[in-house]
């Protein structure tokens, strides 16, 4: 595992692309039990090469029930982008993660993690790439019918504070599936 950590570390493929340069950011253990899979790094994570560190890591950690220390905690999370470097600005915000990264890496991480029991994908771009034909017509309805992907996956919107809008107009979501997700991932902590 740590020899494929190293070589996704090291990783050039798409450098043309990016804006800041390459910094592959990824943090995973062969015991992990759970995984999240996120977008791609922002600019603070690029920066500080330390995935979710950044008001949307604070808020998936509150969603979780977690503490930073498991949170951060290898040999139990799995933190995985679809993207692995930052992609750039778009027009309202950051560009989709890049598309090589999870074709290219994923596999091999999940053939070195083997106790993963529960996959938590954040966002669209990882809910598409991983339920496929399974997804809803759209994030709300997919987040809605998070119970038909357990106990496999589990999905969420991004919790970045650019959804509060999101948050606002969905009140089930945090007086609902906030409080599944807890009770999911508190027997892996």
């Amino acid at each position: 595992m740590e020899q494929l950590l190293s070589e996704i570390r090291k990783c050039k493929v798409c450098a043309a692309h990016l804006p800041l340069g390459p910094r592959p950011i990824v943090a995973g253990h062969e015991s992990a039990k759970i995984a999240i899979i996120g977008q791609a790094p922002g600019t603070k994570v690029h920066e500080t090469g330390i995935p979710w560190d950044d008001p949307s890591g604070r808020q998936l950690r509150k969603w979780m029930g977690i503490s930073d220390d498991d949170f951060y905690n290898e040999k139990k999370i799995a933190l995985i982008p679809m993207g692995f470097c930052y992609p750039g600005k778009g027009k309202g915000g950051d560009l989709p993660p890049r598309k090589e990264c999870a074709p290219l890496w994923h596999q091999s991480l999940w053939n070195n993690m083997p106790n993963l029991d529960l996959i938590i994908l954040i966002g669209t771009f990882a809910q598409k790439y991983y339920l496929k034909q399974q997804m809803e017509k759209n994030l709300t309805e997919t987040v809605k019918a998070y119970n038909q992907y357990l106990p496999r996956f589990f999905p969420l919107p991004h919790p970045s504070p650019r959804n509060r809008f999101w948050l606002k107009k969905n009140p089930w979501f945090e007086e609902m599936v906030v409080s599944d997700l807890q009770e999911i991932v508190k027997p892996f902590m």
